[in-house]
């Protein structure tokens, strides 16, 4: 039997949930994103909600304005970072080394591929420990992985054998 704060959580989420994901989904680069801003910014207001007030629609803006501006400040880190990754390895070992190649294909893998390869490789991290990490089943960790290392391989260029041996791919 639900409480009477989770019934007037549903209400609020049945309520406000279309208005946030459209104000979210205008702001961010693709629907994936949106869905996960839109079910945080519920989220935030389950775990700050009192129930004496029902929170307003601005309200709930303002949490999903916040979390828009969280979501581009950690793109750009990820960004920053992935290019002085690829400075740095075009700078030790040369532009043509496979080292570089590595970094240009987890350049253009998707956010979710590039962060369990880096779990896996970069921190030496086994199915166990990235399902911790991740939240997931330990079966679900080692698939997600798989098909992170499949979509790896697509972003290497034709005959680069060493490159994907460097990830065990």
């Amino acid at each position: 039997m639900l409480s009477e704060r989770e019934l007037a959580f549903i209400a609020i989420h049945k309520d406000s949930y279309p208005a946030v994901f459209r104000f979210v989904g205008r702001r961010v680069e693709s629907l994936e994103v949106a869905e996960e801003i839109a079910a945080d910014v519920f989220r935030v207001v389950w775990q700050k909600w009192s129930d004496d007030t029902r929170p307003e629609l601005g309200y709930l803006l303002g949490i999903a304005r916040n979390l828009v501006g969280n979501a581009y400040r950690s793109r750009e880190r990820q960004s920053a970072l992935q290019e002085k990754l690829r400075t740095t390895a075009v700078q030790r070992f040369g532009p043509d080394s496979g080292n570089a190649m590595v970094q240009d294909a987890m350049d253009r893998l998707r956010g979710q591929d590039r962060d369990i390869l880096q779990l896996a490789y970069w921190d030496g991290l086994g199915p166990a420990e990235i399902a911790g990490v991740l939240q997931c089943s330990e079966s679900a960790a080692k698939v997600r992985l798989h098909r992170a290392r499949k979509a790896f391989q697509k972003q290497l260029p034709a005959g680069s054998a060493s490159a994907t041996e460097k990830l065990g791919v």
